[in-house]
């Protein structure tokens, strides 16, 4: 399977650069996979297409501000992403290393010191493969608090802002009502439509809003390099659900309830928690593609997806690839918005 047949030409006016002025008001295509067929509405009445006795599985996840600037040693601008600490994968408790993107005009040295002010700074362990480096973090107090000072929302690089700076209500926006347990590098997309309003209506009608947790890492900023499809490796993940979670999704695969994903970070670790004999929690590289046989889920929530992502991918092997894309021409040609401040998709 090759990953050019995952292509596809959108307007670059399609790309959503802001969110709908109301979560909920973002419109919504409602795709049948055994009907082919689609229908349009708005976010806030996806109720309608959902019963008594469903479950949604939402992602509980907070965006960190990780995306942080500064100075190499030689004085040259650097541009860093935090995206998960590795202490738990070979490196010494004491030393703070994470695994990061840098971005500069040059690489930095190893052993070289890149500044980010007077509460931090960070040493060059190690580079890696596609553009990641492990670095050491030095700093006095608590890295969460110097982050919510000094870093910023790592929007994905489609939203243009200029000079890195950020509108005021991206730090917000970009954040689901569900999160909160702090990790990501990246938002849930799928939940970003949701608000109380809408987890109101959907509860009255005896559907029950469940968490667990992925925290998104460099997976969703990096594209798929390899030609064929079965070549790519999935960046791992941290995932976690709760026990109260996974005794309530076992009994929803026992009594036959629907349970519909939110997003495909909830939809990888339903597969993952299934396939891992119900683990609760550790990493996940599962890459999902068409000729996958899902397990747990059988609705789900979703964006638009760039083309040749694992994401599109992933949807292709939910709902069928020739619907799929079927259904991102209609968009196209109705004008929904695009990416992760555009519309969404629920896959019956």
């Amino acid at each position: 399977m090759l990953v050019k047949e995952f292509d596809y030409q959108l307007p670059p006016e399609l790309v959503a650069q802001v969110p709908a002025l109301e979560r909920d008001a973002s419109r919504l295509m409602v795709v049948y996979r055994e009907e082919e067929k689609i229908e349009h509405t708005i976010f806030a009445e996806i109720d309608n297409y959902l019963t008594s006795g469903d479950i949604v599985v939402v992602n509980d996840t907070k965006v960190r501000p990780a995306r942080i600037f500064g100075h190499k040693e030689s004085g040259g601008k650097v541009e860093v992403l935090l995206l998960q600490p590795l202490n738990s994968l070979g490196y010494p408790k004491e030393k703070n290393i994470w695994e990061a993107l840098i971005d500069c005009s040059k690489n930095p040295q190893i052993g070289s010191t890149l500044s980010f002010g007077p509460e931090l700074k960070a040493q060059v362990v190690k580079q890696k493969k596609e553009g990641l480096w492990d670095i050491e973090l030095i700093y006095d107090g608590d890295l969460e608090e110097i982050l919510e000072r000094i870093g910023k929302t790592p929007l994905p690089p489609y939203i243009k802002r200029e000079d890195g700076n950020q509108y005021p209500f991206d730090r917000a926006c970009y954040q689901t009502i569900f999160a909160r347990h702090r990790g990501s590098a990246a938002a849930p997309t799928a939940g970003l439509h949701f608000t109380q309003r809408v987890i109101n209506r959907i509860k009255k009608r005896g559907i029950e809003v469940v968490p667990l947790t992925l925290h998104v890492g460099v997976g969703t900023f990096q594209p798929v390099r390899v030609e064929k499809v079965e070549a790519h490796r999935m960046h791992s993940e941290y995932y976690e659900i709760s026990p109260e979670t996974s005794k309530k999704i076992t009994q929803a695969l026992e009594y036959g309830q629907r349970i519909i994903a939110c997003g495909t970070t909830s939809a990888r670790v339903l597969e993952t928690w299934k396939s891992k004999k119900n683990t609760l929690s550790g990493f996940t590289d599962l890459f999902i593609y068409p000729g996958y046989e899902f397990q747990v889920f059988k609705g789900m929530i979703t964006n638009f997806h760039l083309p040749r992502s694992t994401l599109l991918m992933l949807v292709s092997a939910f709902a069928g690839t020739e619907m799929i894309f079927r259904a991102y021409q209609e968009a196209i040609t109705k004008k929904y918005r695009f990416y992760s401040y555009g519309d969404a998709m629920l896959i019956l």
